[in-house]
């Protein structure tokens, strides 16, 4: 080896994150095994470890060298990739370069008895003879989701040479292979890396041995010779470099075979407990065995516990470490949509698995975190309502399948009453949407919320708590009574264009100047400034559909079917391969209109999960057909692999950008979302009902018809007006007395709250035999405490 020296650009460009255009996702799924691998344009992209939410490499490619040639496999090669057998993530990838002068095949899997990462590579040369060419690794770390400082270095480990690197937190890694080094340098990304090196045709160089606390990266030309152009490379990771380095060599040792076979064990044992609904489509772009798969290697441990949304960075690679998170967080939300792709595929320990983690990070006052990390510590702080509630409807899906007995549903009635009171004192509206944006009464959000008061009442009686689960019931049919006031638009330009009576919005700002609901605008985000506001009244969302998604309002219903109108008219999209539809119009997540990565602004691109929503609609509203032609075009999204994107791009092809019409973008792929959705379609169609709609919504508003003639009032709700006719409810948290008058203060009657249980107090005001025009005025005061100065006015209006 030459003599040594530090290699130059210290401390490297700024890091990024590699594409969140996954190809393929992986686990070993045993308690062994801590690593999960992401794969993309024919290379292994990032690897967690020892969670699921901390990544620790950027990418591990090659680098194929000759005289005066110099070719990089996941830029200059075309690759194909699949599953050795479906739904087991052991991988099969084809590289062959563009230029025709190689191929590359390999078999990348986690290896299922220790903490590493096993790739076994064959590489061809189609032009030439094999020793006219060099075969180079280029290893990025970024241990524990940090792409500076960072240490590698070159290491002889008990006669094993090694690549190896540590992290700020401690965390180290260490690569190993079956033949020889000839040579192996660390050195700053940007500057000295191999990349650099190579490029120029200077060859790795040996002379650079450490690269020290910075954005390093590690390269090594491999030995073919007598190996037929194969060699095994072992990733190992550890809390130390000792570790790291045992597990790379032990995994060297062991090889391939081994591994392969305990994994294929492992995974088809687990496939083979799951429904049979492979059957229910022809499976154009993902199957039902990639989803199943998909969700399974985005749980963390051997498939129990918490879930990630997808193990990926959207844009990642137009991201520093300033976005440590990416997709790798838990979101409550997604984390239920997965349950029910567990439940929907049969699989009701899974399910049991997220309500029992749930439980568990759960905050002290009832709600839970926007997301955060596996560990439960927050990583945003926002509160939106439907994380809030779907833990509940979690609970009563598996109460319902009988997967909960009555000892064990007791067990959860602290989570599901906490959860239920915080809805209670702080809904209907939502600080942010579901797309996590805007403040207001979002349909979506509403229709969660009162199915899960629903559910919690039923839970209530089940606990011998009347009280409770009167209140429960109230106030969702007062919240449902009032879905229209809130969100359903009249008299405006688009309807009267469209020839129909209304539809719902989006969301409807919060409490205004107007009152409650459609009044005002909406902040758009993601736009430049001129774009960034627009009239509650004209911004509409597929959100609406949740309606008849969660037994709220039938699928004929005008409303509905005048909503639909106007979404399809805004928002769908007809591709070759079926329609789509955006989030909402003017919406700014997603690529530049030339294609340029998302970068705080942008036009939002078309969703497919969406279009898995508009199936259960279509299949609500009797179209089966229709609903599997949109099942089609929902699995035709997929990129290479299988793996559904959260969006698809919406314009003219833009290769340079990787971007193709009806084809993911640089969005996050997979989004297990996405794939939860396609699994509860699959189940609905072979059920043909749809799978997770509550049954005590559409028993109590399809069925009865009930509807409530009470309104609320609060400090954090307060309302202007009722009809005649209705009762007005005075909601508060503590117990207090309340003063009221019908006359302007010329008389006045008094009464108290009384404890209605879920941490509120309530009194109901007589009002239904007041005309139209009369005034209710009252004040308030905590018992034992002088009566408040604030004088509240509510007025009685037709």
């Amino acid at each position: 080896m030459s003599e040594t020296a530090p290699p130059p650009g210290a401390p490297g460009v700024e890091p990024r994150w590699t594409s969140a255009a996954k190809s393929g996702i992986g686990t070993a799924g045993s308690a062994s095994s801590r690593v999960w691998f992401a794969l993309s344009h024919g290379i292994l992209n990032e690897i967690y470890y020892p969670r699921i939410d901390l990544a620790c490499i950027r990418d591990c490619g090659l680098l194929v060298t000759a005289a005066d040639y110099f070719s990089e496999e996941k830029r200059d090669a075309d690759g194909e990739i699949r599953m050795e057998s479906d739904g087991t993530p052991v991988f099969e990838l084809v590289n062959t370069a563009k230029d025709g002068r190689y191929r590359i095949r390999k078999t990348i899997l986690a290896d299922p008895f220790r903490d590493s990462l096993l790739q076994d590579i064959r590489f061809e040369a189609l032009k030439g003879e094999a020793e006219d060419y060099g075969l180079h690794v280029l290893l990025s770390p970024h241990l524990v989701n940090q792409g500076t400082r960072n240490t590698a270095w070159v290491d002889d480990y008990k006669g094993h040479g090694l690549l190896m690197a540590s992290g700020s937190y401690g965390y180290s890694l260490a690569l190993a292979a079956s033949v020889p080094w000839q040579d192996r340098s660390a050195g700053y990304v940007g500057f000295s890396d191999g990349w650099q090196t190579l490029k120029r045709g200077e060859g790795v160089n040996s002379a650079w041995l450490r690269a020290e606390n910075g954005n390093v990266a590690l390269s090594g030309t491999l030995d073919l010779r007598g190996s037929q152009g194969r060699v095994l490379l072992t990733l190992g990771l550890g809390l130390r470099p000792e570790e790291a380095a045992l597990n790379a060599i032990a995994s060297l040792q062991q090889g391939l075979e081994p591994a392969r076979r305990r994994v294929r064990a492992i995974w088809q044992g687990w496939q083979a407990g799951l429904e049979d609904l492979d059957h229910v489509s022809p499976a154009r772009g993902t199957s039902y065995r990639t989803s199943t798969a998909v969700l399974a290697a985005h749980r963390t441990g051997a498939f129990t516990g918490g879930a990630i949304a997808s193990l990926s960075t959207p844009w990642g690679y137009n991201k520093g470490d300033n976005d440590l998170g990416g997709y790798h967080l838990v979101w409550p939300r997604d984390l239920v949509e997965t349950a029910g792709g567990f439940l929907a595929a049969g699989s009701p320990a899974d399910a049991r698995g997220i309500l029992d983690y749930l439980a568990a990070i759960q905050e002290g006052d009832g709600h839970w975190a926007q997301n955060n990390w596996i560990d439960g510590h927050p990583y945003w702080d926002g509160i939106q309502m439907d994380e809030t509630a779907f833990p509940i409807l979690l609970f009563d899906m598996l109460v319902r399948a009988g997967s909960l007995d009555a000892a064990e549903a007791r067990r959860f009635l602290p989570m599901v009453e906490h959860a239920a009171s915080f809805v209670l004192r702080n809904g209907p509206v939502t600080d942010e949407d579901r797309w996590e944006e805007d403040a207001g009464y979002s349909p979506f959000t509403l229709a969660v919320e009162i199915s899960a008061l629903l559910a919690a009442a039923d839970a209530m009686d089940a606990a011998d708590r009347p009280d409770a689960a009167t209140l429960l019931r109230e106030t969702a049919d007062e919240w449902h009574a009032e879905i229209d006031a809130w969100t359903f638009a009249t008299d405006t330009e688009l309807a009267s264009t469209l020839g129909i009576p209304g539809y719902y919005v989006r969301i409807g700002p919060g409490d205004n100047e107007d009152g409650p609901g459609l009044g005002g605008t909406v902040a758009i985000k993601n736009r430049s400034a001129q774009e960034a506001v627009l009239s509650a009244k004209m911004l509409l969302s597929p959100d609406a559909l949740a309606l008849v998604r969660f037994g709220l309002r039938a699928a004929d219903d005008p409303r509905m079917v005048a909503t639909v109108k106007a979404i399809d008219h805004l928002l769908k999209r007809d591709l070759p391969n079926g329609p789509c539809w955006y989030r909402y119009n003017n919406d700014g997540y997603g690529e530049h209109e030339d294609g340029s990565a998302f970068d705080g602004t942008g036009v939002g691109r078309l969703w497919p999960l969406l279009t898995g929503e508009r199936a259960h609609y279509e299949l609500a509203a009797g179209r089966p057909e229709e609903a599997r032609r949109l099942l089609a075009a929902l699995e035709a999204s997929a990129g290479p692999g299988g793996q559904l994107p959260e969006q698809i791009w919406d314009g003219a092809d833009r290769p340079e950008h990787e971007l193709f019409l009806g084809k993911p973008t640089g969005s996050a792929m997979p989004l297990v979302w996405a794939h939860g959705e396609h699994i509860k379609l699959l189940r609905s169609l072979r059920d043909g009902t749809v799978f997770d709609t509550p049954p005590q919504t559409v028993e109590r508003y399809l069925t009865r018809k009930i509807v409530s003639d009470r309104r609320f009032w609060r400090l954090n709700h307060q309302r202007h007006a009722i009809a005649p006719g209705q009762i007005l409810r005075i909601e508060l948290a503590d117990l207090s007395a309340i003063r009221w008058s019908f006359d302007g203060w010329a008389s006045h009657d008094e009464g108290r709250t009384h404890d209605a249980g879920l941490s509120l107090h309530v009194l109901d005001l007589p009002t239904s035999s007041l005309a139209d025009g009369s005034e209710i005025r009252f004040r308030l005061a905590p018992i034992g405490g002088p009566w408040l100065e604030e004088d509240y006015l509510v007025t009685v209006k037709a």
